[in-house]
């Protein structure tokens, strides 16, 4: 299945995640394909990408004691507030919040 072979590309590429046009390239076909092959499945890439990361980052906001500075630049994020945000957008709730609740 397509869609699992990108996860799996993903979460091997821990911390430096391919864009969609390598991605294609590491799956070999082209981008055109690769895009039009994940539409066919009513997904796509970013939408796999972002699912991916929210699923690294609440395993480490669960079981580590990882900043979430380290676990923003683990999932991909140069920016800690971009992070920030896009986990609130993944899941209703902050970073912190996630893990407050968590450890409860």
């Amino acid at each position: 299945e397509l869609v699992e072979k990108v996860r799996r590309v993903l979460i091997d590429s821990l911390g430096h995640f391919p864009n969609s046009s390598e991605m294609a390239r590491k799956l070999g076909v082209s981008s055109s394909s690769f895009y039009r092959q994940l539409k066919d499945r009513n997904t796509s890439f970013q939408k796999i990408l972002d699912e991916v990361r929210t699923e690294i980052a609440m395993k480490y906001l669960a079981k580590t004691n990882l900043t979430i500075d380290q676990i923003s630049d683990l999932v991909g994020f140069s920016e800690t507030t971009t992070f920030r945000r896009a986990f609130k957008k993944w899941t209703g709730q902050t970073a912190s919040e996630f893990r407050k609740t968590i450890s409860l």
